[in-house]
């Protein structure tokens, strides 16, 4: 496919974009950026393909998402008028969190799709309604360009249904009550890259990894392809977040609404925003803040956030029968060194052991040569596989 790709990955307040075209057959980016606090005083960045800033603005226009899509096709593109934009990008890209029972691969958008679509909202509430939108705003920009969805819930299409069920009645399953998992374009980014990075025997065996950011979650892979996830049927399962809350007894749920007489808003919101890092320490949902706190709060919401990555570690150990790789990625998993020693101190009864040289100098091999389970920390890429994606599917 000649032109280039427009990746868009749209949230409640921000939108994040990256721009790829293709050079002798092989996906490259032109240039990432993000425009943030929509709604409020949004403000655009660019960055170039080496990750230096060639653009920094306020926006006059942007206190909705249809006005700061309009600023990004016309500033952050650099490329002009939208028909100008129109011809020189020819597909775009979505990331959409969740594809419930009927997408397991990227699909062309289509206005079937997108209905069906609407009637996901309630199980990403964070998410799928803003990626939607984002879709159709550029419909109307621009009309005439493919759009491409790809689901973060595709990659554990493989699941065995052991790994999927709940243990609830099985009209339920089948009525699509089911482990999903999310986080999908990362780890499948994880086990394209893996064999080149750290062998491809390695990479084939029981590979671990920790997607660790805002969001979290961890997959054990097996081959490539996913066995068993920390999150389930919807994103607020699993490990602690910076404002989700992770694993809980659903008969708090029960107490929340029938004792404490809550609304079903007031739930969503304490459970989606107000919850995880946030609620444990009262202070901040942003790792390095707590990090740097000397609050007995923030190192007890710390606590909680390693015990439960060594909880669920176990866990997936246990189902892949052995391990052989553990992989850091995201936000926290890439640059938080802090965070990566303590997990692995923790999992010593795996055999892991860490190079604290490479580790705080966040090297992509961080584990000590005598380690029978390497690790990693990889940068995780996943506006490229929607690149990627689209540019195969539309080929």
């Amino acid at each position: 496919m000649s032109g280039k790709i427009l990746v868009i990955n749209c949230g409640s307040s921000s939108i994040k974009f990256g721009l790829y075209g293709s050079i002798d057959h092989t996906l490259t980016v032109i240039k990432t950026g993000e425009i943030v606090a929509i709604g409020a005083i949004p403000r655009l960045q660019v960055f170039d393909a080496n990750g230096v800033s060639i653009i920094d603005k306020r926006l006059i226009n942007g206190s909705n998402h249809a006005q700061a899509m309009s600023a990004l096709l016309d500033w952050g593109l650099s490329v002009g008028t939208h028909t100008q934009t129109a011809r020189d990008i020819v597909a775009i890209g979505h990331r959409v969190v969740h594809g419930g029972g009927l997408y397991d691969a990227p699909v062309r958008i289509t206005e079937q799709v997108l209905e069906h679509l609407d009637t996901l909202d309630a199980l990403a509430p964070l998410h799928e309604s803003h990626n939607v939108a984002a879709i159709r705003i550029l419909a109307e920009l621009m009309p005439n360009v493919p759009q491409v969805a790809c689901f973060d819930t595709s990659f554990h299409s493989t699941l065995p249904k052991v790994a999927r069920q709940f243990a609830l009645p099985q009209p339920l399953y089948e009525q699509g009550v089911k482990r999903y998992g999310f986080h999908g374009l990362s780890y499948e980014y994880m086990a394209e890259c893996l064999p080149n990075l750290i062998g491809k025997d390695a990479a084939s065996a029981n590979v671990i990894v920790a997607h660790l950011g805002n969001g979290a979650s961890m997959c054990a892979m097996q081959g490539g392809r996913s066995v068993a996830t920390t999150m389930g049927f919807t994103a607020l399962d699993g490990l602690p977040m910076a404002t989700r809350c992770g694993d809980l007894d659903p008969g708090v749920i029960l107490y929340l609404l029938e004792v404490l007489h809550m609304s079903n808003e007031d739930i969503t919101e304490l459970l989606y925003k107000q919850s995880g890092l946030l609620g444990l320490s009262g202070i901040s949902g942003d790792m390095q803040t707590l990090l740097e706190s000397d609050a007995e709060q923030a190192r007890e919401a710390i606590d909680f956030y390693v015990y439960r990555i060594n909880r669920e570690l176990g866990a997936l150990t246990a189902i892949l029968g052995g391990l052989d790789a553990l992989v850091f990625t995201a936000g926290i998993g890439e640059h938080c060194a802090a965070i990566r020693s303590r997990v692995c101190k923790l999992a010593g009864w795996a055999g892991i052991r860490v190079d604290a040289y490479h580790n705080e100098r966040h090297s992509l091999c961080i584990s000590a040569g005598d380690s029978p389970v390497t690790v990693w920390a990889i940068p995780t890429k996943e506006e490229w596989m929607i690149a990627r994606h689209t540019q195969r599917l539309l080929s």
